[in-house]
């Protein structure tokens, strides 16, 4: 569903992800200080795969919701809606993603997508992601470091 937006006081976030290499496929890598952190720099490396989000101009924002039976499905689903914003019409590529609700106890999130619709010629293309996996996923929480990290499979 399209919201509406201001784009006053808007700021990007620091870039805490990084790509993996695996088998066939790719392993993004991303951290931040909170949980709901890192499901935002996780969606950000899938969209950074798929494109250079630096051509990437912030036009329209998406609100997306989604459910899960533990982290591990909400990680899934949270990246599975987002492929599907990518992969249907308007083709959104996502600039900034903002968690506005992060419930863990329900296994819920409502996410605000900020971007534009992809078009080649204006965002270069990068490789395709077809899927999510559920392979080698894993939720880490470092204590010591005040840190999450996680680790998604996707195919490509």
């Amino acid at each position: 569903m399209e919201v509406p937006f201001s784009k006053e006081n808007f700021f990007l976030p620091e870039i805490k992800y990084e790509y993996l290499d695996h088998t066939a496929d790719v392993q993004l890598h991303s951290w931040g200080t909170t949980l709901k952190e890192a499901f935002e720099q996780c969606g950000m490396a899938m969209f950074g795969y798929m494109t250079e989000l630096e051509y990437v101009t912030i036009h329209q924002c998406f609100e997306v919701e989604m459910k899960g039976d533990d982290l591990e499905s909400l990680l899934f689903h949270f990246l599975d809606e987002l492929l599907f914003l990518f992969s249907t019409e308007p083709f959104l590529i996502c600039k900034k993603l903002e968690i506005t609700k992060f419930d863990i106890e329900n296994f819920e999130i409502v996410c605000r997508c900020y971007g534009e619709p992809f078009e080649l010629g204006k965002h270069p293309q990068g490789t395709e992601v077809k899927a999510i996996t559920y392979s080698a996923m894993q939720i880490v929480q470092q204590p010591e470091k005040s840190n999450f990290e996680l680790f998604v499979i996707i195919d490509i």
